[in-house]
């Protein structure tokens, strides 16, 4: 698993990009200059993974664009040791840039051949969730929460109300909501009851799964 001065070079003309499109959290930008994503990638696509572009990752899933990853993780606003609740492990691309950032990352996945491979990957690149499991994300990990914020990576048809329940007074809860399009929706806590709600533009994900078993 190499990570060469070239794979280096490339990521720092992403985090330029990334810049450009208006991202402007320094520590976003700097997990994702840490991170080699190409490693998240499979063989046939690690040539192109500093592009802001997704691609498929098995079971049907993809790895977000960049450009997603690092405006759902600015949403978020983290402080170091923030309790995040990620739904949706994915390649565990989003999760290692979360954990870069310092947040103590929980995360539910509902493909087990997905969960399978990104728990074997995340500690050979020194990345440590405090959590990983395997399950439907449309309950959260109530074991586990209250969470600081809640991050949702993958098309959700509406806002699941377990979520809503585990997110602290105070936390932000960052979702892609509708069917074919999405529309990324923060939600902030302001108190048992209510919510402050921001629709923050277009983007196209991979549906939630939910277990219908």
């Amino acid at each position: 698993m190499k990570d060469t001065a070239k794979h280096q070079g490339l990521r720092n003309q992403l985090v330029s990009t990334l810049q450009q499109k208006g991202i402007t959290d320094l520590r976003v930008l700097d997990a994702i200059k840490k991170i080699p994503r190409h490693l998240f990638l499979e063989s046939s696509f690690q040539d192109y993974a500093y592009q802001d572009t997704a691609f498929p990752i098995g079971a049907g899933q993809t790895i977000s664009h960049p450009y997603t990853v690092a405006f759902q993780s600015q949403l978020l606003e983290i402080k170091k040791d923030h309790k995040i609740l990620e739904i949706g492990t994915g390649s565990g691309y989003q999760t290692a840039v979360l954990c870069t950032m310092g947040a103590k990352v929980y995360s539910v996945e509902r493909q087990n051949e997905l969960f399978k491979k990104t728990s074997a990957l995340l500690p050979k690149l020194g990345i440590r969730p405090k959590h990983l499991t395997f399950g439907d994300g449309y309950k959260g990990l109530p074991t586990y929460g209250p969470f600081d914020s809640i991050i949702v990576t993958a098309g959700a048809p509406f806002i699941p109300q377990p979520l809503m329940a585990q997110l602290k007074i105070g936390g932000r809860l960052v979702i892609p909501l509708g069917e074919d399009v999405q529309v990324m929706t923060l939600l902030i806590r302001k108190n048992e009851t209510q919510f402050e709600k921001h629709e923050l533009g277009e983007f196209r994900f991979v549906p939630l799964l939910e277990d219908k078993n």
